[in-house]
């Protein structure tokens, strides 16, 4: 079973990185955010669509992954 819910691969979006399940939103993406200094409100202000559990969750992966 994944432990990540909300974070999945597959090979047809975006050539298998990791993105926040039912969107385009990569893992990638969202620490290019937060290098850059945005929040995690920031953040799902500007993609409405995605949680801050899925933000988080994101956060953890790549800790956990990269």
């Amino acid at each position: 079973m994944n432990k990540y819910q909300n974070i999945i691969s597959d090979i047809n979006i975006l050539g298998r990185k990791p993105i926040i399940k039912a969107t385009r939103i990569s893992v990638e993406m969202i620490l290019e955010w937060i290098s850059s200094g945005a929040s995690i409100e920031e953040i799902t202000k500007t993609y409405t669509h995605i949680s801050k559990d899925d933000v988080t969750e994101a956060v953890k992966y790549a800790t956990e992954y990269l």
